[in-house]
């Protein structure tokens, strides 16, 4: 019986190790290849200000229960109806923003297509988990034009989707990521040539377009250790556009700085949803949102991190109802597209509240 049980352990055991062996956790960076980075110490990276992902004295025993019990309306009830655009054919003559829920998004600027945190699977690398909720029309990969720049924030599962990725290498030019993060991208098959690495405020200029990474205030890892890879925010400078790409945030004084030390924003998209009392340092509330938004200098914002996935508690609308409300009288012209919709954000826009 002994032997037997002895036997279960070391299958199991097995199955466990070949599982977190599989391409989807990708690869770990070479610590020697970050020691140049100023945020980099006892081998990983940090925020600028002292940053803990759950609250202290949060109750894990509460997290699993509300997991368990999410309210209903945590998702949408109904299919979510899907503008089918023409990715191939997008207007060269004006900026574009197409949104595919959650975090990822293409722009079509000076006739270049960059794509950002393309996932079009399940957030979570066990399948069936964290599924993004019924849409009418599922984008795939096929649906695209050829990417001048894949832009990837950081290495959460929610933002870097390992299967688009590789099906994504052939159609893509080049890759702008944070730092460490190109070790999972060469781990799927993408030729270090392609790749560009970013540390907070380096710059790289593509063809035309200028990203800077920037700071955020947030977390990263694929497996058990976080902070192996850097996260950041990017500013993308065009012919006559500055935009913000703000990746995964919480909220806190370097929105103002970037503000202050690049100038206004023709476009901000920053993150409005899966926040959470328990962590109340890694997400923003939408209220905070607001205030970033301002302290950037941002004429328009395009609130996401919303709409696709269920990652925290609350009803899945409440993110951009609450960022509309707290909008009121700040002089910021919050834009909602439909997801796939195809939009002109130079011009004024007046989106549907399509969600209600």
């Amino acid at each position: 019986m002994v032997m037997y049980i002895g036997l279960a352990i070391a299958v199991i055991a097995l199955l466990i190790l070949t599982f977190f062996n599989t391409s989807v956790f990708g690869a770990e960076p070479n610590p020697e290849d970050l020691k140049s980075s100023s945020n980099f110490k006892d081998n990983i990276f940090h925020n600028q200000s002292p940053t803990t992902v759950i609250r202290e004295g949060a109750s894990y025993f509460k997290l699993i229960k509300d997991l368990l019990n999410k309210p209903k309306n945590n998702s949408p009830s109904e299919v979510i109806e899907v503008v089918q655009t023409d990715l191939k054919n997008l207007p060269n003559n004006e900026p574009t923003f197409i949104w595919f829920g959650h975090s990822s998004y293409l722009l079509s600027v000076d006739g270049k297509k960059i794509l950002v945190d393309p996932v079009f699977h399940n957030a979570f690398p066990v399948p069936n988990f964290v599924k993004p909720y019924s849409y009418s029309y599922e984008y795939q990969v096929e649906d695209f034009p050829e990417i001048d720049v894949l832009v990837i924030t950081h290495d959460h599962y929610d933002h870097l989707d390992d299967k688009a990725i590789k099906k994504l290498i052939p159609k893509t030019k080049h890759f702008v990521t944070s730092l460490g993060v190109n070790a999972h991208l060469k781990h799927w098959g993408i030729e270090s040539e392609k790749i560009t690495v970013l540390d907070w405020e380096e710059t790289i200029l593509i063809d035309g377009l200028q990203f800077t990474a920037a700071p955020a205030r947030h977390f990263s890892g694929r497996k058990f250790k976080r902070g192996n890879t850097l996260w950041s925010s990017f500013i993308l400078k065009t012919s006559n556009q500055q935009i913000y790409l703000g990746g995964d945030s919480g909220y806190d004084t370097h929105f103002k700085k970037i503000g202050e030390k690049h100038g206004s924003f023709d476009l901000a998209i920053l993150e409005c949803g899966q926040y959470g009392k328990d962590w109340p340092l890694i997400h923003m509330t939408p209220e905070e949102m607001m205030i970033a938004a301002a302290e950037l200098n941002t004429k328009k914002l395009i609130p996401v991190h919303w709409g696709k996935f269920s990652l925290a508690f609350h009803p899945w609308t409440e993110p951009v109802e609450r960022a509309l409300k707290s909008s009121e009288n700040t002089g910021i012209e919050v834009l909602t597209p439909k997801i796939g919709e195809a939009l002109a954000f130079n011009r004024f826009n007046k989106t549907e509240k399509w969600w209600r």
